[in-house]
């Protein structure tokens, strides 16, 4: 009883703090105007990089423009559910989004493929297009490398970026309070992942957790390597790692390395945090879940429901509609005259359990009273996401 009093404890502690950091950031904002406004008579021109075509990346984009919609910069209409690439998503933007205000440019997308030699010259197009032309009034950057190439002295296009494990660590901002660029915004929650692997420890209770990344500056950001071992210290549980490529291979090479990784570590772990990586999408994720399925180890994803629908155990939800309302109110507010570094970074989600119970019960867990009634998202049966060839 003790520990279920202190788990619920917990979670109604991190609900105080989320509604706390929300009514800070509405404050400070308040000052500037989020209502729509023409660039001295004209449209605002939008461009887009990423640093390769991440799905979590174009859900992002539909959120933002959801939340564009919401405050009137964009006509209502029906959005694509999904597409084959960001890139088609963008360039169907272009021709369907209806507004008197802003524009989204077609041929001002730029991706790297998440290969490094062509992250060089993507760089420097992008630089070119931004200094020579100048027909760009803003840049979305999706992802950890497309922050890094815009967070620089190199351009002065406002830019807010998006969709980043840790914008301080990876360097793309100096620190909470300022993003150290006049042109740069870049959303951070930096307890976010101590919070994930906190709560997932406060209900299993595991001795050994098992996490597969690659091993580079970038690969950690994206797993949230530091947050996991700072939290391992604290509750006094080892970390079993997988080094498996993110980037410079082909698609298929990433897939098959992170599903051995995930079969490597099933039988020496009691539990496996699935962090973000390029090898872990919806058609790779029941060779990953399989394994630990097998061994009956629980799981807990760092990028949220979507992939507890598809199996994982649970996660906190990804509320992809709040994260698209901040950055579209960041946008609405930098057309209005904001500068960039001026606006709030920090921004909280709300704190919402989602679990699948047709995996609870393969592995033999059965969630506790107190767990589902934290949880907000309860999924009774797994998301069949078979791919059916065209």
């Amino acid at each position: 009883m003790r520990k279920n009093y202190l788990l619920m404890c917990f979670m109604s502690m991190l609900v105080l703090i989320f509604m706390l950091s929300v009514t800070s950031v509405a404050t400070e904002q308040d000052s500037f105007s989020t209502k729509p406004a023409l660039n001295h008579g004209k449209k605002w021109r939008i461009g887009y990089l990423e640093g390769g075509n991440y799905p979590t990346y174009g859900l992002i984009l539909t959120a933002i423009i959801q939340g564009l919609i919401n405050l009137g910069w964009i006509e209502d209409f029906p959005l694509p559910s999904k597409d084959d690439t960001n890139r088609k998503f963008w360039e169907w933007l272009a021709v369907n989004a209806k507004s008197n205000y802003i524009e989204f440019v077609s041929s001002a997308f730029w991706t790297s493929n998440f290969k490094a030699d062509v992250r060089i010259k993507t760089k420097t197009d992008v630089l070119e297009r931004l200094n020579k032309k100048k027909d760009i009034d803003l840049m979305l950057a999706l992802g950890t490398w497309a922050g890094q190439d815009l967070a620089n002295n190199e351009h002065s296009v406002p830019t807010v970026v998006a969709s980043t494990s840790d914008p301080i660590g990876s360097k793309i901002i100096k620190s909470v309070k300022d993003s150290g660029y006049d042109h740069i915004h870049a959303k951070v929650d930096p307890l976010r992942y101590e919070r994930q692997v906190q709560i997932f420890h406060d209900i299993i209770k595991f001795s050994k957790l098992g996490v597969v990344y690659e091993n580079s500056p970038e690969g950690r950001t994206f797993a949230a390597i530091d947050a996991v071992e700072k939290v391992a210290k604290q509750a006094g549980f080892e970390i079993i790692s997988c080094i498996a490529p993110w980037s410079n291979v082909p698609q298929q090479v990433t897939e098959n390395k992170t599903a051995g990784c995930y079969t490597e570590l099933a039988p020496k772990v009691d539990a496996v945090y699935i962090t973000t990586h390029r090898g872990v999408n919806a058609q790779n994720l029941s060779n990953i879940l399989a394994p630990l399925l097998e061994k009956k180890i629980p799981t807990f994803s760092m990028l949220g429901s979507d992939q507890v629908k598809q199996g994982v155990l649970m996660s906190i939800a990804q509320e992809f509609k709040y994260v698209g309302e901040f950055h579209a109110e960041i946008i609405a507010k930098i057309f209005n005259g904001a500068k960039p570094r001026d606006l709030t970074q920090e921004w909280s989600g709300p704190t919402k359990i989602a679990i699948n119970l047709e995996t609870a019960k393969k592995i033999g867990y059965d969630p506790p009273f107190d767990v589902l009634m934290a949880a907000d998202e309860i999924y009774i049966e797994t998301e069949d996401v078979t791919v059916h060839p065209d």
